[in-house]
C-alpha cells in the first residue's frame, strides 16, 4: 500500500494543478478521513479506496468554471492509464473510477460502492469543520465573493445566495452535507465537524451583534 501511495503521490504531483482547497494536503487528509470510515465499516477494497482518494480531483476545474459537474468524470477518464500501468486489475479500476465519478457533489452521481460511498463521506467532511471552514473562505477568497453580506450576513431579509456571499454557503451547503453521508460512520464525524461550523456563525453573529435566524 505505502508504495501505491508513493506512486500516486508523485504522480499527483506532477500532473494536477492545485488550489488552496484542493491541495495535495486535501488529498492528504480525504485518504485518512476514508481510513477512519472504513475502520468502522464492513471490509472493502483498500487499494480501490486509496487510488479514488489520491486521483479524485486529478482534474481540478475552478467552482465557477462551465465544465465543473464534469471534472469529476474527466478525473476519472485521466487516472485509467495510471491504474492500469500501476497494476490494478479490471475490476478495481472500473470501481476505482466509479468512485471518483461518484464523490462529486456537483456531478450528482449516487456512489454504488461501499468504497465510493466511503470516498464520497470522506471528501465531503472536508467542507466541515476547522479544515471545511478554511477551504471555504479560500475558494471565496479566489473567486473574489465578499465574506458576508454587511447589512444582512444571515439573509434575514433576503433571499441566500452563496454565489455571492460565502457565509451564505453555510446555509446553502454546508450544514445539509451531513444529512447526505451514505455511511453511519461518516454520518458521525459530519455532524461533529458540523457544530464546528455552527460555533463559529453563533461567534460571528455575536461580534456582529444579529441574530443567526433559521440556520
Amino acid at each position: 500500500m505505502n508504495q501505491l501511495r508513493d506512486a500516486l503521490v508523485r504522480y499527483v504531483e506532477e500532473h494536477t494543478s492545485t488550489d488552496a482547497a484542493h491541495d495535495l494536503g486535501h488529498l492528504h487528509r480525504v485518504w485518512r478521513n476514508a481510513t477512519l470510515i472504513a475502520d468502522r465499516e464492513a471490509p472493502c477494497d483498500r487499494t480501490v479506496l486509496l487510488a479514488a482518494a489520491y486521483l479524485h480531483d486529478l482534474v481540478n476545474l475552478p467552482k465557477s468554471h462551465p465544465d465543473r459537474a464534469k471534472a469529476s468524470l474527466l478525473s476519472a477518464e485521466k487516472s485509467t492509464p495510471l491504474l492500469r500501468d500501476l497494476g490494478l486489475r479490471a475490476d478495481q479500476i472500473d470501481a476505482t473510477c466509479h468512485a471518483i465519478i461518484a464523490h462529486s457533489f456537483s456531478a450528482n452521481v449516487p456512489p454504488e460502492t461501499l468504497e465510493a460511498k466511503i470516498l464520497q463521506d470522506a471528501d465531503r467532511i472536508e467542507a466541515l469543520g476547522a479544515i471545511g471552514l478554511a477551504r471555504c473562505f479560500a475558494v471565496s477568497g479566489a473567486l473574489s465573493r465578499p465574506l458576508f453580506h454587511f447589512e444582512d450576513p444571515f439573509a434575514v431579509s433576503r433571499p441566500r445566495d452563496d454565489q455571492t456571499y460565502a457565509v451564505d454557503h453555510f446555509a446553502e451547503k454546508l450544514l445539509r452535507l451531513p444529512a447526505t453521508m451514505q455511511t453511519a460512520a461518516g454520518r458521525e464525524l459530519a455532524n461533529e465537524r458540523a457544530g464546528v461550523l455552527r460555533r463559529y456563525l453563533d461567534d460571528l453573529a455575536t461580534e456582529l451583534d444579529v441574530p443567526v435566524s433559521g440556520w
